[in-house]
Parts: C-alpha cells; structure tokens; sequence
C-alpha cells in the first residue's frame, strides 16, 4: 500500500466570469439549492443528496485527504463574478501514479440552468493549469460516451479518450 502524503490543500482560483473558491462545510447549504436537480444525474446515475447528505459529504471533503493519506482531495464552489450565484463544483482527486508522479482525476458539475455557458470548461482548465503548476504530470477524468458536453471539458485540458472503458464511462488522460 502506498504511503500517506502531505496534499497540498485547493487554493482560491479565479478565471474571467468565475471564482473558484475551495469548498467549505458552509457551502453546503447553498450548493443543495443547485445540486437538488435529477437532470444532472443523467449520466452518472444515482438521485441527488439530500441537504443532510450533502452536509455531511463536505464535511468529509473538507479534510482534504483520504482516511489513510493516499489520495488527496481538491473541491471547489464555482461561483459568478457577476451575480454572486453558485453554479457548480470541481474536483480533483489526487494519487500517485505507477511512476510515482502525481495525478489527478478531475470531475465537474454545472447547475442545469446554468449549462451551455461554457463554466465547466472555464473551471476545469483553470484548476487543470493549476494543478501542472503545481507539479500534476497526468490528469484524468471518466466520461460517459453520450456526454458530448463534458467530453469537449475534458478535451479542453488536453485530454484525450481511451480504450478503457470503466463503470460505462471512457477514461479519458493526458
């Protein structure tokens, strides 16, 4: 088993139309409002959390890092500069790969009526540009193959599809 690692934490990102702030347990409250939507479980199944869920999920989060160290763990509220509103999160999900290099699984969300904005892609490149700065050689992420708008996110940050196909959805890496 690999060792534990010291990850380090999200830190506030800003880019054109948003602020990436590092999620807090006081998000939760706010980002159930934009969550509490089935359309966006569409292609990752299950039903949204509940408010109570949801609280405790960040809570977990927070921490920044698995139970045993192994994985480190980035979450970000996506929030307008020009409203102020919440429209959705990344995440990053931190390892060390085969090589012993960093990686990173990257994953995005957008409130549904904010969709079609180009947010997710804005967001993702700002923490992908982030992490490489930060030393990420490999970013990932799994995306379902009907998903047309997060495979243009994921190729947005340089990734490209494979052949690994993974609880119905295509791995797709730098």
């Amino acid at each position: 088993m690999p060792s534990p690692t010291s990850w380090t934490p999200a830190a506030p990102l800003s880019t054109a139309r948003l602020s990436l702030e590092p999620l807090r347990t006081d998000h939760a409250d706010e980002m159930f409002d934009v969550l509490d939507d089935p359309g966006l479980h569409t292609y990752i199944g299950g039903d949204p959390a509940s408010r109570e869920e949801l609280g405790d999920l960040y809570a977990r989060q927070v921490v920044g890092s698995s139970p045993d160290g192994t994985q480190g763990w980035l979450n970000w509220v996506l929030r307008r500069h020009d409203t102020g509103r919440a429209v959705g999160t990344v995440q990053a999900t931190l390892t060390h790969g085969p090589d012993g290099g960093r990686e990173a699984e990257l994953a995005w969300v957008v409130a549904g009526d904010e969709q079609g904005r180009g947010y997710a892609r804005e967001a993702a490149v700002a923490v992908a540009g982030w992490l490489r700065e930060d030393g990420v050689g490999t970013l990932v992420a799994h995306v379902h193959p009907d998903h047309d708008a997060s495979a243009g996110v994921a190729r947005a940050v340089g990734m490209r599809p494979t052949g690994t196909v993974v609880d119905g959805e295509v791995r797709w890496t730098t």
